[in-house]
């Protein structure tokens, strides 16, 4: 499998939308285009092959689940792993002749995408880096009150930055990454120590996603049961994670409406009073 020049022009223009919070907003840019589960679809459809684009996104989804950035700290940069560790992924599961859909295809995913999740902040600061300039160039318009600058400011200077931090380098990896899977493969066999080392650290990746993200929303010992709940399901039922992720956002609702209605006890209980009062 070979990325050609315009697919990799193509996915480096998801990974600059991916990353530009002016165009359509965080929500549309860098929280849906560029999470792996999209990306994995975007990377499947650009490359031609829509089931191991998925799967290897959802792949890496589950290790980034519960990725946050708190006041700009990134440990590992998502959009390049959207956009840059996914194609490869592909690229060497073709490569080994392995299916996306197996144990072995999933470690091997994770394990790309984590290598160049971490490579990848050195592209997130660097952008960031140079934002600072054009953030400098907004200041100086807001002082002479010349705010239709701004939009330049804003939507049209970042893609300065991140051409040069985003596009350049998903075009340089997708497309030489071929070569670089094939130099990996004729290095590190199949069989070999290296590449059952890497299998054993990818497959325990997603645990690592699953366990922060149950840090944060676990506060005691009986929010392990409707977490658990799903796996139960879907292993005593032969229903999939997605049709138990239907019954649990029904379980999810009906628990929202319980909770909101006990917040207004105290308020219907206070205007009861006041009108026995009045009586």
């Amino acid at each position: 499998m070979e990325i050609s020049w315009i697919q990799a022009i193509i996915l480096g223009l998801f990974a600059c939308l991916a990353s530009m919070p002016g165009l359509g907003g965080s929500s549309i840019g860098n929280f849906t285009l560029g999470r792996p589960l999209i990306g994995g679809l975007v990377c499947g459809i650009v490359l031609g092959d829509l089931r191991a684009g998925i799967l290897v996104g959802c792949a890496m989804q589950i290790v980034y689940i519960a990725l946050v950035t708190p006041g700009g700290t990134v440990s590992a940069d998502v959009r390049a792993v959207s956009y840059i560790g996914i194609p490869l992924a592909m690229v060497a599961l073709k490569s080994y002749g392995l299916d996306a859909d197996t144990s072995e295809g999933s470690a091997l995913a994770t394990s790309f995408g984590t290598m160049v999740g971490t490579l990848g902040t050195v592209l997130f600061y660097g952008t960031a880096t140079i934002n600072l300039a054009w953030q400098h160039i907004g200041w100086k318009a807001v002082e002479k009150r010349q705010y239709k600058k701004l939009y330049l400011v804003d939507m049209g200077l970042p893609w300065i930055s991140h051409l040069a931090c985003s596009f350049i380098p998903t075009l340089v990896m997708c497309k030489l990454g071929a070569s670089v899977v094939d130099a990996i493969k004729t290095a590190l066999p199949m069989d070999g120590i290296a590449m059952k080392t890497l299998f054993t650290v990818g497959a325990l990746l997603p645990c690592v996603g699953i366990a922060i993200l149950l840090k944060q929303i676990v506060k005691s010992a009986a929010d392990f049961i409707p977490f658990l709940f799903g796996f139960v399901l879907s292993a005593s039922l032969g229903i999939n994670l997605v049709s138990a992720t239907v019954v649990a956002g029904m379980f999810a609702i009906i628990i929202y409406r319980i909770k909101m209605l006990s917040a207004r006890k105290p308020e219907l209980a206070g205007g009861m009073d006041d009108e026995e009062e009045e009586i």
